[in-house]
């Protein structure tokens, strides 16, 4: 998804539009289901959670997207990937759910770790570092969300409500939009979305067969993806700072999902910001 993402966005394509177009994708892949289910399968008591979780997770979409065009793609994918350490905290804010006594710890460790990737403030500053890490932030924000919902809601409705709402919402700026990009790149766009919403249905599907604790470590296998992809099509190599960074937030967030167990349906980065 990030790589078809970047690419997008180098021939021309906005982040607004990846945007719509990534959740218009979503809308159509799910339509078979609810087809088949019938319109009782959409009923839900939970509207309200549903479009803060969809809130969230648009802002969560939009700072990615930006970051993904400006940044190389390990890094902006790390840092989205770095929400688990920004979830005790929120969670404990908005739900009362305590972080026991290492995790409070662990996640200073890794947010140093993120601050690694941003930069030192001698090294320079990078907006679209800054805006890659809020989107971790946002990221956190909307699994929170899904959380205060996940245990009456299932992910299919889930997933159809969120980027239905995102289909509303991120055609909004599209009045604003000059053009409409290539053929081509309408194609390059199409596969962001199918990318995304598969990779939303596969991890469904695996926290369904394992440990959550397992298959939440072996989503951070997407960074190393993100990094050769990002060498062979772009020549990105990690300097030290970020090597070290990426070091930091992989194993406190790993650590994290072991410690932290979920009440009732699994909740990923991809779930909440993809």
């Amino acid at each position: 998804m990030g790589a078809l993402a970047k690419a997008s966005s180098q021939h021309g394509a906005s982040e607004a539009l990846i945007v719509f177009i990534r959740n218009l994708v979503g809308v159509l892949v799910l339509l078979p289901w609810v087809i088949r289910n019938g319109p009782q399968s959409l009923h839900t008591t939970r509207f309200g959670g549903h479009l803060w979780r969809a809130l969230f997770g648009l802002c969560g979409m939009y700072t990615l997207f930006y970051a993904i065009t400006h940044l190389p793609l390990a890094e902006a994918l790390l840092l989205n990937y770095a929400s688990p350490l920004f979830i005790p905290f929120i969670a404990w804010a908005v739900l009362s759910e305590r972080p026991n006594a290492l995790m409070i710890p662990a996640s200073l460790l890794g947010i140093a770790g993120v601050a690694l990737i941003v930069k030192p403030a001698a090294l320079g500053f990078s907006f679209a570092a800054w805006v890659g890490a809020a989107s971790g932030v946002f990221a956190a924000c909307a699994m929170v969300s899904l959380r205060r919902i996940s245990d009456t809601e299932p992910a299919q409705r889930v997933v159809f409500y969120f980027s239905a709402i995102g289909v509303v919402i991120s055609a909004i700026p599209l009045w604003w939009l000059a053009s409409l990009p290539s053929p081509t790149v309408l194609l390059w766009m199409a596969a962001t979305g199918l990318a995304a919403t598969n990779g939303q249905l596969q991890l469904t599907r695996a926290y369904s067969h394992a440990p959550a604790a397992r298959v939440g470590a072996m989503g951070y296998s997407a960074v190393v993806f993100a990094g050769l992809i990002g060498w062979f099509a772009w020549g990105e190599t990690p300097d030290r700072y970020s090597a070290l960074g990426a070091v930091l937030v992989i194993g406190t967030c790993v650590l994290a999902s072991w410690q932290r167990a979920p009440r009732s349906a699994p909740i990923t980065p991809e779930d909440a910001a993809s």
